[in-house]
C-alpha cells in the first residue's frame, strides 16, 4: 500500500458515498487507476464493506449497554454454544473475547431499560454464565468508525492531501 492507498481510505472512512471522481480529484488520480485501487482494496479484504452508518437515537433504539461476561467453562463445546447464542441476538451488535478479568465484552443497542431486560434473559439461556454485568452509556462522548491510519501512514505535504 502506498500514500494515494491510505488518503482513499481515509476518504472513504469519513465519506463511503464520494463520488469516484471526487475521490480520484482529493487523491490526485485520474478515475480508472483510482477505480483499480479501489477494487484492489477491496478484493484485498482492506475495505470489508461500505455502509450507512445510522442514528440508533433517532431510530428509537436510545440505550447502549456495554456488557461483561466470565464463562462458566472454557472449551470448545461452550465457546460454541455461546458464540452462536449471542449470533442470534441482534441487538448484540459486538463481541469481544478479552483477555483479564472478563472472558466477553458485548455491546448492546435497545429503546430502553425494557428492551435490556429481554436481551439479558435470552443472554443467560445461550450457555452457562458465572457472572454478567452491564454498564448503560449516560452520553457518547466520542464516536468513530475510522481507523486511526496516520499511525501507520504520515501524510505527505502537499500531493495527495486534499
Amino acid at each position: 500500500m502506498d500514500k494515494f492507498d491510505y488518503r482513499i481510505l481515509e476518504i472513504l472512512q469519513n465519506d463511503a458515498s464520494a463520488s469516484l471522481a471526487d475521490l480520484a480529484a482529493r487523491v490526485g488520480l485520474s478515475t480508472t487507476p483510482c477505480w483499480r485501487r479501489i477494487q484492489r482494496l477491496k478484493e484485498d479484504g482492506v475495505i470489508q464493506a461500505q455502509v450507512a452508518l445510522c442514528d440508533p437515537v433517532s431510530l428509537g433504539l436510545g440505550l447502549t449497554a456495554f456488557v461483561t461476561v466470565k464463562a462458566a467453562r472454557h472449551d470448545d463445546g461452550w465457546t460454541t454454544r455461546f458464540l452462536d447464542g449471542v449470533a442470534g441476538i441482534p441487538e448484540i451488535l459486538e463481541v469481544y473475547r478479552m483477555a483479564g478479568e472478563v472472558d466477553y465484552l458485548l455491546k448492546v443497542v435497545v429503546a430502553d431499560i425494557a428492551g435490556y431486560d429481554r436481551v439479558y434473559k435470552r443472554l443467560i439461556k445461550v450457555a452457562e454464565l458465572v457472572d454478567v454485568s452491564s454498564g448503560f452509556v449516560m452520553e457518547v462522548v466520542r464516536h468513530t468508525t475510522a481507523l486511526p491510519l496516520e499511525q501507520i501512514y504520515k501524510p505527505v505535504k502537499g500531493g495527495a492531501k486534499g
